[in-house]
């Protein structure tokens, strides 16, 4: 009798499940679609568009051009997925600062 196996994965079970659980879904702002750039500024270009009632990963955060949004004046920028940025004055972290590591 044979017996498949599934492939191993890298990395100790406990550091696996804390990559995976450190990663947290935030909302955009009410009744708002939030332009995607290219990079963290309003003069890069729009990738997509999010709809209303979107959530979002963040994986790091970086400087960029200030806008002022829903949640107030800011210059941070999340990363929400590779080459994809948002304004954080858009996004409910709960904080005003950053609540992610730097983008490097």
């Amino acid at each position: 009798m044979s017996v498949d196996r599934a492939p191993e994965v890298e990395g100790s079970e406990a550091e696996v499940t804390a990559t995976a659980s450190a990663l947290h879904y935030y909302s955009i702002a009410p009744n708002t679609r939030v332009n995607v750039r290219s990079g963290p500024g309003t003069g890069y270009t729009i990738v997509r568009v999010l709809a209303e009632g979107s959530q979002v990963p963040i994986y790091c955060q970086t400087p960029g051009t200030t806008v002022t949004g829903y949640y107030g004046t800011t210059n941070i920028w999340d990363n929400i997925d590779d080459g994809q940025y948002i304004s954080d004055a858009y996004v409910n972290t709960g904080s005003d600062g950053y609540v992610r590591p730097h983008c490097s």
